[in-house]
């Protein structure tokens, strides 16, 4: 029973061990699941299952329905042309990522909106190229591109009519890797394996994307300054890749220099003015677009093709062209880069999506995102397109222009259709210079993220940690192999939080029935003789010597060595009573002869079994006090400590490791006459420690119990108030029971 008056409460019930808890507190029968029962249900069919089934694969016969054409419809379409004219851009940027001609870049910026716009269950994320991805891709091309594979190249490409056999190649080699990606995030789709992106923390994906930030930083210089770098992709490419441009610097056309500079700045200057007036702004300024015109124009009128020489898009093919056909070495030399493709790409997408359906409360399914985006990368790699996800400025183009569906999507592709059909060669006298300061240019979002160091380092050090050495992993080993490192570090670094947690002794804080860690507060209540032991984190192989040595510094001694000592003791008081040298007094035990010298050769140190064993006095005719004077040589370390309760709430497993390793030390200081008490766990918790024989069944009543205060309250009055020095008095009132 609670009693409050004002803000205090008066609690007034009984001190419950678990075993009085539930014969006082009945627990419901409950029925849990078998997995045969769980595989009758997915088996099962019936008519509203198999409706449920085709509307979540086919997110559009939802949603479509229900579309309020009145309302959204004008909105779409304004969203969906202002987001097209950048998806044009984006795509020919982003193709220069991939090393492939810019013209590619529209078939990836084209082919995913109509499969999401079918199976996506995002309202505002836009699907295309993202400059991530397409570095991962690029990164992929120019391995497989490399002289090593020259012999593949050839065998390929003579069976193309295209003059560019290298092209072709590379071209092959994108959409075969953009395939293979997707038949994995198609096939943990079906799997239902969504959850796995919880392994990509927010921490990491920032490190990353800033590092990938960094690799398309670099691998743009070689456009701008219009130089001929080789291309590495082995660890520490980047820094072979600036090696390479400043050994030739010199080279560097001035006119793409600096054509490409003004447009950076240009772009910096109106982004931060879209940002800033952001509410202001009824649609942000399409800079980009306007960009595009002026540079392309000024290109053609000026002819800096012919007088600058510089390099330009050139004629773009119109239509499309037929699908790939793939060549079993790539798909052996690329399944690898494929699969950290498909988890960054839906990582990203998921993300952002996430954001998305929070800001406008509608629900996102992870898993037919999978698809969705899978789908998506199958359809564009089979037409030579490159591999999808969301470009973050893109989406919110999307949204902050009025986009409230993929209606919007689909018109952007529209967009898309209509220049890679008939506009396409009002862009063939653009620099390529202009499109790498594009892409650069919506880069600047992820490299502001160097801010979040400082915010993770007071937020929680170890975040910030898996930042800083993702983005050396990434940037120093390449973007897939740093990624796998990087995830191993993160998975790693739980590991060390799981193996060297905090643990701490405890005590009641304002003589309280409120426990904590007595080092944080000075108004304590400690019992003497008690101990309180907290352990935060599980228990299990890797940490349980560390559980053991922190239990061991927490009460000041080894129990097990002071086992040993009595034990010790014990043969030399069993042979001194032998010969009759012991006398009995009030005072403790005495020896009748002065200057007895006992070797250790007698106590037989060689037999450990027998000094681990629990110590037996009743041989003796007398009780000894371990803690009172001993006769002659004896030494035993006094110990003051009874009762030692441990804290297990925040234990959330145990193995067997480490059972084994707990139930070694407490018999230990159950053996040196230690009462031990656990707290805080439940029945499950308790049923798994009786089949793993930790305790006997008699036993169980008096060493669990519900919370810390039952524990105390259960020693004080299990002491002898009048001898002990516990005075049940000092209890609050508002605790007695």
């Amino acid at each position: 029973m609670i009693e409050h008056i004002g803000n205090r409460y008066i609690e007034n019930r009984p001190v419950y061990s678990a075993n009085a808890f539930q014969e006082e507190h009945k627990k419901k029968q409950r029925y849990h699941k078998t997995f045969l029962d769980h595989l009758k249900v997915c088996c099962s069919c019936s008519t509203q299952k198999a409706k449920r089934i085709a509307l979540s694969l086919l997110p559009i016969a939802s949603w479509l329905p229900a579309y309020r054409v009145k309302e959204w419809l004008l909105s779409d379409i304004v969203s969906g042309i202002s987001t097209g004219l950048v998806c044009v851009l984006q795509g020919l940027a982003y193709a220069l990522l991939v090393n492939i001609p810019p013209s590619y870049g529209l078939y990836a910026a084209f082919f995913p909106i109509i499969t999401y716009f079918f199976l996506g269950t995002s309202r505002h994320i836009a699907v295309g190229p993202f400059p991530v991805l397409s570095i991962m891709v690029g990164a992929t091309v120019m391995r497989l591109s490399s002289m090593d594979n020259s012999d593949a190249m050839d065998s390929y490409n003579s069976s193309m009519s295209n003059n560019s056999s290298e092209d072709n190649y590379k071209v092959m080699v994108a959409a075969t890797v953009t395939v293979l990606s997707g038949i994995i995030q198609l096939l943990m789709g079906a799997l239902q394996v969504g959850f796995m992106v919880i392994y990509l923390s927010e921490s990491l994906i920032s490190g990353f994307t800033t590092a990938a930030a960094v690799h398309v930083l670099v691998s743009q210089l070689k456009f701008m300054l219009q130089l001929s770098v080789p291309s590495h992709t082995d660890p520490f490419s980047l820094f072979k890749i600036l090696i390479s441009i400043f050994s030739q610097i010199e080279k560097t056309n001035i006119a793409d220099l600096v054509t490409s500079l003004i447009i950076l700045f240009i772009l910096f200057v109106v982004k931060e003015i879209n940002q800033r007036y952001r509410a202001k702004l009824p649609v942000p300024i399409p800079i980009e677009l306007i960009m595009t015109v002026i540079a392309t124009g000024v290109s053609y009128g000026f002819d800096f093709e012919r007088r600058f020489n510089v390099t330009v898009i050139g004629n773009m093919p119109s239509g499309f062209e037929p699908p790939i056909t793939y060549d079993l070495e790539v798909i052996k030399g690329t399944i690898g880069d494929s699969f950290s493709i498909a988890i960054v790409g839906f990582a990203v997408a998921f993300s952002v999506a996430s954001v998305y359906s929070l800001k406008h409360d509608y629900a996102i399914d992870g898993n037919q995102e999978l698809i969705a985006l899978g789908v998506s990368n199958i359809f564009t790699g089979s037409f030579k397109g490159f591999a999808a996800s969301t470009a973050l400025s893109r989406s919110a183009i999307q949204e902050s222009t009025g986009g409230k569906t993929q209606v919007a999507g689909i018109l952007s592709a529209l967009i898309v259709l209509i220049f890679i059909e008939n506009l396409g060669f009002l862009l063939a006298p653009l620099q390529k210079s202009v499109l790498a300061a594009l892409a650069l240019g919506n880069l600047k979002g992820m490299l502001m993220q160097f801010t979040e160091i400082r915010r993770l380092w007071r937020k929680d050090k170890y975040d910030c940690l898996i930042w800083i050495v993702t983005f050396i992993f990434v940037t120093v080993l390449g973007l897939a192999l740093g990624l796998a490192a990087s995830v191993a570090f993160q998975l790693l670094t739980i590991v060390f939080r799981t193996q060297f947690p905090k643990c701490s002794t405890l005590a009641s804080v304002g003589r309280s029935n409120i426990y904590k860690n007595k080092k944080d507060y000075s108004d304590i209540y400690e019992p003497e003789g008690v101990k309180i032991f907290r352990c935060p984190s599980p228990i299990y192989f890797a940490n349980i010597s560390f559980f053991k040595q922190k239990l061991i510094d927490a009460v000041g001694f080894s129990p097990l060595r002071i086992l040993r000592k009595r034990n010790k003791a014990l043969k030399k008081i069993r042979k001194l009573q032998k010969q009759g040298l012991l006398q009995v007094t009030p005072k403790g035990l005495i020896c009748t002869v002065d200057g007895l010298k006992d070797s250790d050769e007698e106590l037989d140190n060689n037999q450990v079994e027998e000094l681990n064993q629990p110590v037996n006095t009743t041989d003796l005719p007398f009780q000894i006090d371990w803690n009172a004077s001993l006769p002659l040589n004896i030494a035993v370390p006094k110990i003051q400590l009874h009762s030692l309760i441990l804290d297990f709430s925040a234990v959330s497993f145990l193995d067997v490791s480490s059972m084994r390793g707990l139930k070694s030390i407490l018999q230990d200081f159950i053996r040196i006459k230690v009462d031990v008490y656990i707290v805080g766990t439940d029945d499950d918790f308790i049923e798994k420690l009786a089949r793993c024989e930790f305790f006997d069944d008699e036993v169980k009543d008096s060493i669990f119990f519900l919370t810390i205060h039952d524990a105390v309250l259960h020693i004080l009055m299990k002491k002898d108030y009048s001898t002990s020095k516990f005075n049940f008095n000092q209890v609050p009132v508002e605790t007695k029971f």
